[in-house]
Parts: structure tokens; C-alpha cells; sequence
């Protein structure tokens, strides 16, 4: 396998858009002698009728067809809007952008059917055309068509970044959806989808109080804990799973939840509190199975939940939990930043070492370049 040197000081820009539907995370990103340097980044936000349309498409599974193609049109106009504003904010022009990589916004996710496959959208066409910069785009299916799931991506990225010799660590990512990446000493990538992350959470405040998430948890913290909830809860059968596996807003979304809560008489904030529980043991047991004492790095938007954070850390006594910060990279930035890799590496013809976390039959070049 021939791999590619990259070039020190070439900047790559960006894009990612989650299962959160909160905002699009966008940074320019610089590559160095130690890897990937975050230059800029800004949180473009979603207009509220998008991300009204988003959950609609992605919750109920139903779309006529030309509400998808005006969707995809709309948001890689967002996308271009947001490229824009961060150019101007950082004072790069499009002529300093090697690529963009763009992770486009999940509507389905289904690697475990008859004819498995996965939609993103945020036409790339368009992206290249307004921005006049390349555009790497449509991750996943690559790695699909050599019969892996498509996700999670970030492993192999955290893999290049953060892995250090000799030592166990586990790179924390708890946006909608929670992953985890498990590092050794290695090269060999390991990482799968834990379960909710911010998802449940976010849906159930947003149904009850009209926020878009428990702000450091405090809703959380007026409810108490619900033992037959959070067993109802643990039962699903996602859990039982053993790598690779990876999920989403398809399977775990607010008309699930509500199915859990029949016949039920919890208060909201009892709600609240069990949820965030729910996040942070499925999350915990599987990084207790990796290892017993190592360090773990979080980053997405679970990261600033002070009470999830907290949590966590009392589930897991004897591993260190702090925030990517730690490692000098924001930890609102580390997927946009991954997605700035993986340009890098599609443009430079790399392959990505991800079979192992996918299941697929091989490493591929991930990716389909755009040309302005």
C-alpha cells in the first residue's frame, strides 16, 4: 500500500453537521509537522425551518421527493454561507483552501439490510461551484461497498492525531449520536457508535421546555433517577451488539423514547435524569471493557455538559475524563477537523485504515472530489 506525504502548511476547511441538527461546525484547519492545527472555526446555525424539515425527514422517514432534492439544495447553500463567513472571519481567501471536506447531514443510515447503504445531503456541486474550492464529499459509501457500515469515520483520524506509544486512550466523541475510538499502541483503528449521546436529551427538553439542549445538565439535576426506566431503556438491543456497529436518529429518536414512556407517570425531569444516565453508562461500560485505567479525551457538544461529564467520570473511578482542551483542540471542532483529514487524505489518494471499525473487507479511498 503506497500512502502519500502530506505537505506541511497546505489548509484544509471543514464541515460537519451531526445527528444534534444545532448548528453547522466549520474550521479551517492547517496541516503540521504534528498532524492537524485548527486555524479558525465558527458554529453556522441551521435556520429553524431546516432543521424543523431535518428531524421531520429523518424521525419520520417520510419524503416526498421534491422536498429531498430542495433540502439538498438548501443545505449546501447553508454550508456555502458558512464557508464564507468563516473565510471572511479569519481573513483566508478560497485560493488558500487546498479542499473541503464536507460530511453533508445524515437523513438515513442503514448498513445492516438487504442492499445496506447510507444518505447524506448537501449537494457538493454546489458547494464547489459558490465557494470556487474543491469539495471532497460522500464519505461513507466506499467503505459500504466493501461491506462495512460506513461509520463511524473518526477513528481513523483520532488514530493519526492522538494515538501515543505505549499507552491506552480512548477519544470520547458524545454528539447526537456518542462513538468511541480506542487507541493502543498500535496502528490498528478500533471504534464503534455507543448509543445516544446528546440525542434523547435534546429531543425530550426541546419536547418539554423548547430548548435546544439541558444547558450543563441543570434540568437533569432537578429529576431523580428512575431505575425502571433506565432498565427499560438499557434493554434495547443495540447494546447487546458486539463490533463493528454504528447507529442514529433512525433508530434512537424521540418517537422511541415515547414508546419507552407508555403507560409511564415520571416527571420531566425525572425524564431528563434518566436519560443523561442512560448516556453516560452505555457509554461507560464500553470503555471499562477496553481497559481498566487509561486516559479519556471527550469532545462534541456532551463535552460541555458539566453534570454529564461528571458522571461519567464517577462511573469510570479510575480513568481520567477531561475535554479535548487538554490536548490543545477545541472540543467543538475535533469532527470538523477530522473531515479537514479526511479531504487531505482523498486528495493525496490515501486510504483510510478503517476496517477494522467498519467490518469492511478492505481499506479504501474514501471520498469523491467536486472540482469548482
Amino acid at each position: 500500500m503506497i500512502t502519500t506525504t502530506p505537505k506541511i502548511g497546505r489548509y484544509y476547511i471543514g464541515i460537519m453537521s451531526g445527528t444534534s441538527l444545532d448548528a453547522i461546525d466549520l474550521v479551517i484547519a492547517q496541516r503540521t509537522s504534528q498532524g492537524f492545527q485548527q486555524v479558525a472555526g465558527i458554529a453556522y446555525p441551521l435556520p429553524d425551518k431546516l432543521r424543523h424539515q431535518l428531524l421531520t425527514i429523518c424521525i419520520d422517514k417520510h419524503v416526498d421527493l421534491l422536498t429531498l432534492g430542495e433540502v439538498d439544495h438548501l443545505f449546501a447553500l447553508i454550508c456555502t454561507k458558512g464557508i464564507n463567513q468563516l473565510l471572511r472571519s479569519a481573513n483566508f481567501s478560497a485560493q488558500q483552501i487546498s479542499a473541503i471536506g464536507s460530511h453533508g447531514q445524515t437523513i438515513f443510515h442503514s448498513p445492516l439490510g438487504q442492499y445496506p447503504f447510507t444518505q447524506q445531503i448537501g449537494d457538493a456541486n454546489l458547494i464547489a461551484a459558490k465557494t470556487g474550492i474543491s469539495c471532497v464529499a460522500d464519505f461513507r459509501r466506499m467503505d459500504m461497498a466493501y461491506g462495512g457500515q460506513g461509520a463511524p469515520l473518526v477513528p481513523a483520524f483520532h488514530q493519526a492525531l492522538f494515538a501515543k506509544a505505549n499507552e491506552k486512550r480512548v477519544i470520547l466523541n458524545i454528539g447526537g449520536i456518542a462513538n468511541v475510538s480506542l487507541l493502543t499502541s498500535t496502528n490498528k483503528v478500533l471504534g464503534y457508535d455507543t448509543g445516544p449521546g446528546n440525542m434523547l436529551m435534546d429531543a425530550w427538553i426541546n419536547k418539554i421546555q423548547g430548548k435546544f439542549f439541558d444547558q450543563d445538565g441543570q434540568f437533569a439535576k432537578q429529576g431523580n433517577l428512575q431505575i425502571t426506566l433506565l432498565e427499560k431503556l438499557l434493554a434495547e438491543p443495540y447494546f447487546a451488539q458486539l463490533p463493528p456497529k454504528s447507529t442514529g436518529r433512525e433508530k434512537f429518536n424521540i418517537n422511541w423514547l415515547e414508546q419507552q414512556l407508555v403507560d409511564s407517570n415520571f416527571t420531566a425531569a425525572d425524564i431528563q435524569r434518566t436519560l443523561l444516565e442512560f448516556t453516560a453508562i452505555t457509554i461507560s461500560e464500553q470503555i471499562n471493557h477496553f481497559s481498566t485505567h487509561c486516559d479519556v479525551f471527550v469532545c462534541g457538544g456532551g463535552a460541555l455538559n458539566a453534570f454529564l461529564m461528571t458522571r461519567l467520570q464517577r462511573l469510570m473511578p479510575e480513568h481520567t475524563v477531561r475535554d479535548t482542551s487538554i490536548l490543545n483542540i477545541d472540543p467543538m471542532y475535533v469532527e470538523a477537523i477530522a473531515f479537514a483529514w479526511l479531504a487531505e487524505q482523498r486528495i493525496l489518494e490515501n486510504p483510510i485504515p478503517l476496517k477494522a471499525v467498519t467490518g469492511a473487507h478492505q481499506d479504501a479511498i474514501l471520498g469523491a472530489v467536486y472540482l469548482p
